[in-house]
């Protein structure tokens, strides 16, 4: 009688005993969290510094090919211009940004020959975008 109720008492745990265990665990999450939520952050960005890179470098092949600007990134995948060598980029497409935006270009550019960036997180050309200036 009595032993069976003391022994069942010791096996559960009591709700406050679990509020306390989700409490902490939950602590422990919003620790943990925003710095994994910054690394993929991070790494957007250096995606996104990785191709500015790359899509810079097929311009400048480009502009020594072909003797002028492109008038679109499209222009570094097919174009009609007799002195074009391309595609200058392996991949058959123009990539958009980590975060789904196209890349921006402007020749001549208001930093260099031309500007090449990615509006960045925010959508804007701020401290945040990936300049190739």
């Amino acid at each position: 009688g009595a032993d069976m109720k003391k022994v069942r008492k010791e096996k559960g745990f009591t709700l406050i005993e679990i509020l306390i265990v989700v409490v902490i665990i939950g602590l422990i999450a919003s620790l943990i969290a925003p710095n994994i939520m910054g690394k993929f952050e991070r790494s957007k960005e250096e995606i996104a510094k990785a191709q500015v890179e790359m899509l810079s470098s097929a311009v400048q092949s480009f502009i020594i090919d072909v003797g002028r600007c492109p008038t679109s990134l499209e222009e570094l995948i097919k174009s009609n211009d007799k002195k074009w060598r391309g595609p200058y980029l392996s991949k058959q497409e123009i990539p958009l940004d980590p975060w789904g935006r196209p890349y921006q270009f402007k020749c001549p550019g208001d930093h260099g020959p031309f500007d090449l960036y990615s509006l960045g997180p925010n959508g804007k050309l701020d401290d945040k975008a990936i300049t190739n200036w």
